[in-house]
């Protein structure tokens, strides 16, 4: 006795959807079982030290313990060979505090003040990071030019300097001069439609005790041993910087080149410096 032809194909369609269903199960459970691809390790051992380090946190101070306090603001220019650290272009400073703030891990503070008494809010920030322009762009086909706006984002080699607040204040319990960071401002040139420098500003300010968390997570570029992993708040704690005094707390809320140029710059801010360390030397008594 013969099968129709009819149910005979049928018969053949119902086998091999079976085998179909069969078969895309078997390669799902063998997709689900095979492990995720492992990238190759960029070195000889996996390095887990910043991720697990958190920041040493300040010793107390009581009010009545600083016996002599004064506030200096420094320009740090990375541009110089201790600082090129600061440029280094697989992780610069300013891409870290950027994305921080992007985050929400930072507060970016307004620059018309450095009390950290402005935040900024999202459009304010954009503002600073972002800059819009317009530019025209002409279509062959239909000769017609039409306008279109963009956004620029800075790009790390621009900041090529920044602005450091400190307070130094002498610890009579201890009886030693401390300093501590209290602020830091990536600093932009301003220049004109040709292109010609007008004068240079901060784009915001950085709380850096707040920072002090994230800035422990990422590594500085060691040019004398790839595997000490010091970070970025390791070298602002160990001042392994070079920098300038551009203003001391005064009177007047003066710099020191609104009444000084040149070499009396420079020589006024050694003069800080050398102050500030005689000033601890005369607070002992022998």
């Amino acid at each position: 006795m013969s099968i129709p032809k009819e149910p005979r194909q049928l018969m053949i369609n119902l086998i091999l959807l079976i085998f179909a269903l069969f078969l895309a199960r078997t390669l799902s459970a063998q997709l689900e079982s095979t492990p995720d691809v492992v990238l190759p390790l960029d070195g000889i051992v996996e390095r887990s030290t910043l991720q697990q380090k958190a920041p040493l946190v300040y010793p107390p101070i009581r009010e009545a313990d600083i016996l002599w306090e004064t506030r200096i603001w420094r320009v740090l220019d990375t541009r110089e060979k201790l600082n090129l650290c600061f440029r280094y272009p697989g992780e610069p400073l300013f891409e870290i505090l950027q994305e921080a703030i992007e985050s929400g891990g930072l507060t970016a503070y307004s620059a018309e003040s450095d009390d950290f008494s402005q935040p900024l809010d999202t459009a304010e920030l954009f503002a600073q990071l972002y800059e819009r322009d317009t530019i025209p762009i002409f279509n062959v086909d239909t000769q017609i030019e039409r306008y279109q706006e963009i956004v620029n984002d800075i790009d790390p080699d621009d900041i090529k300097r920044y602005r450091l607040k400190e307070v130094w204040y002498f610890d009579t319990r201890h009886s030693v001069m401390r300093v501590r960071v209290i602020g830091i401002a990536p600093m932009i040139d301003v220049t004109d439609d040709n292109g010609n420098f007008l004068y240079e500003k901060p784009l915001y300010w950085i709380y850096y005790p707040q920072a002090r968390k994230v800035l422990a997570h990422h590594q500085v570029f060691n040019p004398s041993n790839d595997r000490d992993p010091m970070s970025w708040e390791d070298l602002f704690e160990m001042r392994r910087f070079s920098s300038h005094v551009m203003k001391e707390s005064n009177i007047h809320d003066n710099r020191l080149q609104d009444y000084l140029t040149g070499i009396e710059l420079l020589q006024e801010s050694k003069k800080i410096e050398a102050e500030i360390f005689n000033m601890e030397h005369d607070m002992w008594s022998y």
